[in-house]
């Protein structure tokens, strides 16, 4: 009866497809700002697709690959008209560190391909399930400090394990550490390059000095073509300079990745991480780019539309991918419109293969060594940190935590401590939250804390008290020491009023101590007051009969009600601080 409703419901999904709609909508004066900003784009992907996929631990031809097909993906399912997905070096060295104790040392390529295959297929499933649940919050996770001090651990690790690529040589090793020791004992032992030292190291100055001085002309590019003709000239790989050599022809087949079995749990935290670090990348990268043309950021779609890049390249011989916010400039300063740029892109690398599979054999690799170094510093925040320390150390602490558990542990458990950190943090804010007394300071509405205002004037026998957080089972004991210790001061106060504007929640346990707090102070003839308590609060209260114990005359709508109350029944009157005004921690 109702399959007659099936074909009309699937075109109206097809229809509501984001690239469906772009082809819908497009106008005819893009089309040559869209095909030129793809050009531009292309010389930027291809060097650094290959540079990517070494960074991840796979053969160079994977980056591109994965370039074409993610931006494919992107453009029919992805909901903004400009993001530039593909290879990230944040990503790369989680990638790695997911796939090469897999693969094992010195194993087989098309192995270690397979897993990262598999990988981008994991974290498409991640991330097409979380936007089905609407999870696109889970971006939070990663508060500012941490991101900062992953980042800077980021950097450095990518930045010392590429060195001895830059160098000429290989370090056999696991970990920062080791990298370091092992660079200083290949150093020692004279295992340096000249030529490949000197592509290298001049390949960073170029993109340097250039991205510094000429911010318009593609600076890899420019590199890269000099690092060719320098090999043309000077016969660098007669000189021990590696090069990448000719890859494989043609476009990369539909591949189901094999694997075994026991490869699928590591791969899933490595899935869950990177699709994390992602998601963060995509918001971040997709609200600033949004923010300048008007766009709205759609969370849920945007995961949609990674889902699809990564699946999209999983299946053919791909890695995960992310946004690239340099890559994406590059597109917006280069004209594109939509993500027809995209597209243009992945079908000038496609034709590339097709017809010039050669055409970087002889580029060295300490040049894309040179390329992933310049991206890594893109990652470095230095005045973000030193801002941290000027402005909250406890946040510096966090970033500075972040940046070693990257650096000593290894990427894949520093996300997990970054992360970890994060929701410490917050749970730190709710555990031991502000807390303080407020007085009237004359001239000035309302009531204040005397924190702020030491001389603001108060009621005698009336304590206004007010505790930022929701009341829980974490910081329902300090919230009930601090009103014992304001209820035993001298001379004791007959009411204590609690400003709860800012108690946005009370669970059960909470609820309890609130009981047993009421009977207490009740026993020394103190009243506990409520004003501004939130309706849903109120009702909580209500069902959890605290109104048994808790006076229901002692619930006032505003903390002047209170106040004024608390005057007509004892007739006081505002006097200055007293001598000792009740210390808040």
């Amino acid at each position: 009866m109702t399959s007659g409703h099936h074909p009309r419901d699937a075109m109206r999904r097809l229809r509501a497809l984001p690239g469906l709609q772009a082809v819908t909508s497009y106008r005819r004066e893009w089309l040559l700002k869209d095909v030129i900003a793809g050009i531009v784009l292309t010389t930027l992907l291809v060097p650094q697709g290959m540079a990517y996929a070494e960074l991840a631990g796979l053969p160079p031809i994977s980056g591109l690959y994965t370039s074409i097909l993610c931006m494919l993906g992107y453009a029919v399912f992805g909901p903004s008209r400009i993001l530039v997905l593909g290879p990230d070096s944040s990503l790369g060295p989680m990638i790695a560190a997911t796939i090469l104790p897999l693969a094992a040392s010195n194993g087989d390529p098309q192995r270690a391909v397979a897993l990262g295959s598999m990988l981008a297929i994991m974290v498409a499933v991640v991330m097409i399930l979380a936007a089905v649940g609407k999870l696109g919050f889970v971006a939070d996770l990663l508060s500012k400090p941490t991101v900062i001090g992953y980042m800077n651990g980021l950097a450095l690790t990518i930045l010392i394990g590429q060195l001895p690529k830059l160098l000429g040589f290989k370090v056999e090793a696991s970990g920062l550490v080791e990298e370091c020791v092992g660079l200083v004992e290949e150093l020692s032992a004279g295992s340096l390059v000249p030529a490949a030292a000197a592509v290298g190291i001049g390949g960073i100055v170029v993109i340097l000095v250039l991205q510094r001085l000429l911010p318009k002309i593609p600076a890899v590019l420019v590199m890269v073509v000099l690092a060719i003709a320098a090999t043309s000239v000077f016969g660098l790989g007669s000189h021990g300079v590696s090069l990448v050599g000719t890859l494989p022809q043609g476009f990369p087949p539909l591949t189901l990745p094999d694997i075994r079995l026991d490869d699928l749990a590591p791969l899933a935290g490595g899935a869950l991480g990177i699709a994390l670090v992602s998601l963060a990348d995509t918001i971040s990268n997709a609200s600033a780019f949004a923010a300048r043309s008007g766009q709205q950021v759609r969370g849920n779609q945007e995961m949609a539309g990674i889902g699809a890049a990564n699946l999209a390249a999983g299946l053919f011989q791909g890695f995960p991918v992310s946004t690239s916010g340099s890559r994406t400039a590059v597109a917006e300063r280069a004209g594109a419109k939509t993500q027809l740029t995209g597209v243009v892109g992945a079908l000038l690398i496609t034709l590339m293969l097709i017809l010039l599979p050669g055409l970087f054999r002889d580029l060295p690799q300490p040049a894309l060594a040179a390329v992933v170094i310049t991206a890594s510093l893109s990652l470095v925040d230095v005045g973000g940190t030193v801002r941290l320390w000027r402005q909250s150390r406890v946040e510096f602490l966090l970033c500075i935590t972040a940046f070693l558990g990257v650096a000593l542990l290894g990427v894949l458990p520093g996300i997990a401590l970054a992360v970890a950190l994060s929701v410490l943090n917050v749970f730190r804010r709710a555990w031991w939250p502000y807390e303080t007394v407020l007085g009237r300071v004359p001239g000035l509405g309302g009531y204040h804390d005397i924190r702020s205002y030491p001389h603001a004037e108060r009621l005698p026998g009336l304590v206004i008290y007010r505790f930022d957080a929701p009341l829980f089972f974490a910081n329902a004991k300090t919230f009930r020491d601090e009103i014992l210790r304001l209820a035993r001061t001298d001379p004791a106060p007959t009411w204590i009023v609690i400003a709860a504007e800012p108690i946005t929640d009370v669970d059960t346990t909470a609820a309890d101590v609130l009981e047993d707090l009421d009977e207490t102070l009740n026993a020394e003839h103190i009243h506990l007051v409520f004003a501004e308590l939130k309706d849903p609060v109120r009702r909580k209260i209500e069902r959890y009969e605290l109104t048994r114990t808790i006076d229901t005359r002692h619930f006032f709508p505003t903390l002047e009600a209170a106040v004024t109350a608390f005057r007509d029944q004892t007739g006081a009157r505002w006097t200055a601080a007293p001598p000792s005004p009740p210390d808040i921690r």
